[in-house]
């Protein structure tokens, strides 16, 4: 059985199922046993490449670039989500004039730490992990 390999479709095609002419023009013949391999090798995670020769061989799967920036600010994000419900909770404790569980000083150390949060991506260093804004040591001590 003739079996070809095209890399611009990119898949097999059999010489039972499809005449020469309806194959992709950068089809090469492969043997069943490369195909066998090729398939294997596909799902495993590998995928398929040409060699030099333009032989398909089986290659490691190339990693997609990571957005640094865009990592830093979905960080960022879920840093200020992780936050907004002391603000409401100290805002809604203001509102009803009962006692606040922040102090004056922790509230205001709170909203400059979210504005330092929303002010990251401009920062000169941004978007280095190392020097990223700092959460007041108090607020891991908070509960919902």
């Amino acid at each position: 059985m003739d079996i070809y390999y095209s890399p611009s479709a990119p898949g097999f095609f059999s010489a039972v199922i499809y005449r020469k002419e309806q194959m992709p023009s950068d089809a090469v013949p492969i043997s069943l046993e490369q195909h066998q391999a090729l398939m294997l090798g596909e799902s495993l995670g590998k995928v398929i490449t040409l060699n030099d020769k333009g032989v398909p061989v089986l290659s490691e799967p190339v990693a997609a670039p990571v957005d640094m920036s865009a990592k830093e600010r979905e960080w960022r994000d879920a840093q200020m989500q992780s936050v907004m419900w002391l603000r409401e909770r100290h805002r809604d404790q203001q509102e009803i004039g009962g006692s606040t569980t922040l102090s004056g000083d922790q509230f205001a150390d709170l909203l400059v730490y979210m504005q330092d949060l929303r002010d990251w991506p401009q920062s000169p260093d941004f978007p280095d992990s190392e020097h990223r804004p700092m959460a007041p040591a108090w607020i891991t001590d908070q509960t919902e």
